[in-house]
């Protein structure tokens, strides 16, 4: 019998992945901070699961049966622009202070999502060795 690690991970991997994701986008929010014209983003966790929950396939054993939906694997279509809270002179539209709480509150959940994987995959080992 194969063990399905997808299964066994219950998505905690993917949400590492995610909160990488987004401290990338985030660092790079704060390093243009003073970028003329340059634009925050953000990846938006409810944009990036309802792409996820797109991929999904119906079980069909009929031609009559209704077919998935389209399936990309990318983050770009959860890549959103972040809207201003105070337009700069010089069209950034970074606000540090902001940047700067979304990147620690990203670390916090980075760190809570590997903890929780860790539990996982230690339970798994003692599962397994019998310990």
């Amino acid at each position: 019998m194969a063990i399905s690690f997808d299964k066994a991970f219950a998505g905690y991997d993917k949400t590492l992945q995610f909160r990488s994701a987004r401290a990338e986008v985030l660092a790079n929010n704060i390093a243009n901070a003073d970028t003329p014209n340059y634009k925050a983003r953000d990846l938006s966790f409810d944009s990036l699961l309802q792409d996820q929950s797109n991929k999904l396939r119906l079980a069909g054993t009929n031609e009559k049966h209704i077919g998935g939906f389209g399936d990309t694997d990318s983050l770009g279509g959860s890549l959103l622009y972040r809207n201003a809270s105070q337009p700069s002179l010089d069209g950034n539209n970074v606000d540090l202070q902001r940047e700067q709480a979304e990147y620690a509150q990203n670390s916090l959940q980075f760190d809570t999502s590997f903890m929780f994987l860790d539990r996982k995959i230690s339970g798994m080992k003692k599962a397994l060795t019998g310990n």
